[in-house]
């Protein structure tokens, strides 16, 4: 509880002491008045000077001109122990209520607290600590024991193992060695760490990351709009409902003015609509907060509405259902041996870096260049020239002759004949001055989890489609492995896009992709949601995806849409529980049957449940469908 909760605290109970005795004096008239109004102004005194306020700002229907007036005409028409019982009541939820919020955002806090402090810099032969802001690119930075590391970077010495949990959600520790890439904001667990920074600290990860999860409240959910919308409407409506109901009934009836007022001061203290206005933005502030402790960050709630709508998710294949590392599972040559073949498509693609052509390099024998689409020297040719050609394959000069290397669209276009083989998986074509030379088998496996993630969406009522540029054969056997509900192969990656649209047109619900954020990026900005898979330090992922789930594991995705859901869940409950319950009590108040007392349930108990109904979204482990 901070200082000014203590504060609050304090005159509550001051407030409350001083009530009570003024309701064991005996005294009447003036001198009754006067005794109530001391606790009054020590507890409502901030509410009415709010009031008038906003008042003097244009700004007159809120909370505390509905309290201000309720309470001043209590006083007014003698109901000096329900005026200020009521200010006491309406103290207490809003101190709860400001307690809960606290504690929300500083449980999110605490859970993004990834901010590194420091960065132990080797400069001139010794190291010195200095802010990460001030790292520049090419430093080498020194990570203990138990120390965040503060910049992305790659090991340049020593090996170990990172706790990753702040990033990925995930609790076991990786390895790290020589060469391995560390990601900002993870902990070095066990040994000390040599390693050289590749980015500065405003485009590292930790930093990319607190930006998405601070600017998340920018982006509101139709819901919490509609709320927000609503509450500027109905209040003044209720005022002036108010209003007709205190002056009506005494004007055109003859009827009590002292009855018909009071009857719409409680009607006033009902109607108070705090208990949406706040419960409902807590709601997605939860789940958005419980999203990113599993490591799931949401760009805002409108997202999180989105996708607990998915009825369709459509998953890239390579590297989001598959691992991504390929590697050469059969040679069929045409004319020459299969050392000859793999050496003549190693080198026309020796300046690829996609993962076929370094899994061809690494059976080779050799590693490729990384100066990807620069024509230059392969190991064992001084003369290569490389022509990638988008989506089909390489063209490439080796030792005087034209090489192609590609699928079966690139065969195709240059007239070739080629010699398919039954074989499931990516198959790359090689033909030598136009003559079809073999065909290099090349296998990549599927995530452990693929399969379960499936399962787990068709149990979700989501049906599964993948996207793939591979033929067709190697397309269906992995759909088929993996249970998927439909394939669309033979794609280029502007073809996605338009296969996208087909599906956005025909789904019932929302349209979910995954992909891996660096070649799906216009997929993922066309989707209804965006999700990006293995994202750890993708800048593309995190600009186009609107979801950035931070590993590799699909099984991220039915949690993401889990919890997404349950996040609705509890906000619909809180609508609805705090409409009824206002609804009931305004009719019994409008007719007599509800005094102040159970206004202030209305107004401060619901407020104070569906509060504490909201802190639930947090709460994620173990969520379900």
């Amino acid at each position: 509880m901070t200082r000014r909760h203590k504060l609050t605290l304090a005159r509550i109970l001051i407030a409350f002491a001083l009530f009570i005795a003024a309701e064991l004096i005996p005294l009447e008239g003036v001198r009754k008045l006067l005794v109530f109004l001391v606790p009054y102004f020590i507890v409502g005194w901030d509410v009415l000077w709010r009031s008038v306020q906003n008042i003097c700002h244009g700004q007159v229907f809120d909370e505390n001109f509905l309290m201000s007036v309720a309470t001043v005409g209590a006083m007014a028409t003698g109901e000096y122990a329900e005026g200020v019982a009521v200010m006491l009541f309406y103290q207490v939820g809003e101190l709860f209520q400001s307690v809960a919020v606290g504690k929300s955002r500083r449980s999110i806090a605490a859970l993004m607290d990834i901010r590194p402090e420091y960065a132990n810099v080797v400069r001139d032969g010794e190291t010195v600590e200095a802010a990460p802001e001030d790292v520049a690119v090419g430093e080498t930075i020194v990570i203990k024991p138990g120390e965040r590391i503060p910049l992305d970077c790659v090991v340049t010495e020593g090996a170990g193992s990172v706790n990753t949990a702040a990033i990925t959600g995930e609790s076991a520790p990786r390895d790290a060695a020589v060469g391995d890439t560390l990601v900002s904001g993870t902990i070095n667990i066990n040994s000390v760490l040599h390693a050289e920074v590749r980015s500065v600290y405003a485009e590292s990860t930790v930093a990319r990351i607190l930006d998405l999860v601070e600017n998340s409240s920018e982006r509101k959910a139709r819901t919490e709009n509609f709320i927000t919308r609503f509450a500027r409407f109905y209040t003044p409506a209720v005022v002036f409902a108010a209003l007709a109901l205190g002056l009506i009934p005494p004007l055109a009836l003859g009827e009590p003015w002292a009855k018909w007022i009071h009857r719409a001061l409680v009607f006033l203290v009902v109607s108070c609509p705090c208990a949406l206005v706040i419960s409902v933005p807590l709601s997605f502030f939860g789940g958005i907060g419980g999203a990113s402790k599993r490591g799931i960050l949401v760009k805002g709630s409108n997202y999180l509405e989105a996708l607990s709508k998915a009825k369709t998710v459509v998953f890239d294949k390579t590297g989001t259902l598959t691992e991504g590392s390929f590697r050469v599972a059969a040679v069929r040559p045409v004319g020459m041996s299969g050392d000859e073949l793999l050496t003549l498509t190693a080198r026309a693609e020796a300046y690829s870096t996609h993962p076929i052509a370094r899994a061809i390099a690494a059976a080779a024998s050799f590693n490729a260049p990384v100066r990807a689409g620069r024509a230059g020297s392969s190991p064992d040719n001084e003369s290569t020239r490389v022509e990638e050609l988008a989506g089909l394959g390489v063209r490439a000069q080796v030792d005087g002759h034209t090489v192609l290397a590609g699928n079966v669209r690139l065969m195709a276009s240059a007239g070739i004949e080629l010699r398919e083989g039954n074989e499931n998986g990516t198959v790359v074509h090689t033909a030598v001055d136009g003559v079809y030379a073999g065909a290099i088998l090349i296998d990549d496996e599927t995530k452990p989890d693929a399969r379960p993630t499936v399962d787990r969406l068709h149990a979700m009522g989501v049906r599964s489609v993948m996207l793939t540029g591979d033929r067709s054969a190697s397309a269906r056997a992995v759909a088929d492995e993996l249970g998927i509900d439909e394939v669309l192969s033979d794609l280029l990656p502007q073809d996605k896009v338009a296969a996208l649209e087909k599906l956005l047109d025909k789904a019932d619900g929302t349209v979910a992709f995954v992909g891996d954020g660096i070649n799906d990026a216009p997929v993922l900005t066309r989707a209804d949601v965006g999700l990006a898979m293995g994202a750890l330090g993708s800048d593309a992922a995190i600009e186009a995806a609107d979801m950035v789930l931070m590993d590799d594991k699909p099984s991220k995705v039915p949690e993401a849409i889990a919890i997404s859901r349950r996040t609705m869940r509890i906000v619909r409950q809180n609508i609805i529980f705090a409409l009824a319950v206002k609804l009931i009590i305004l009719v019994l108040g409008a007719f007599g049957h509800a005094d102040m007392w159970l206004a202030v349930f209305a107004d401060v108990g619901v407020a104070v449940l569906a509060i504490l109904n909201a802190l639930r979204a947090m709460n994620v482990s173990g969520v379900e469908k």
